[in-house]
């Protein structure tokens, strides 16, 4: 399963970064430092709402962008983890049941 600090720090550098935007020209407008802004892109360090809201507005992008990619990132990784869950069919047959014999039908007797 995800972690939801990396997989936010990881949607916030990705907008940034599609703007050509800097740490430092992010950090300088959301009034947060460059050091700490790094570490919640990196997912080192949680992103209050607040905090969350001043990086957003620097960005230009609304917080419920953000969020929506944050929780289609999960919604993947949950999808995954119901695949992997699933057994796999194995693509042979077990020994022992390749050398079974069925007894041949028999007609029940009629009542």
């Amino acid at each position: 399963m995800p972690i939801l600090r990396y997989e936010l720090g990881d949607v916030l550098r990705d907008a940034r970064l599609a703007q050509s935007k800097t740490l430092r020209d992010v950090s300088s407008v959301a009034r947060v430092s460059l050091g700490y802004l790094s570490e919640v892109e990196r997912g080192q360090k949680e992103a209050s709402s607040e905090l969350l809201a001043s990086i957003c507005e620097a960005l230009d992008i609304p917080m419920s962008e953000i969020l929506r990619e944050v929780s289609d990132r999960f919604s993947l990784a949950e999808a995954a983890a119901l695949v992997d869950a699933v057994p796999a069919v194995p693509d042979t047959v077990p020994e022992w049941m390749a050398t079974h014999r069925r007894p041949p039908f028999v007609d029940s007797p009629t009542l």
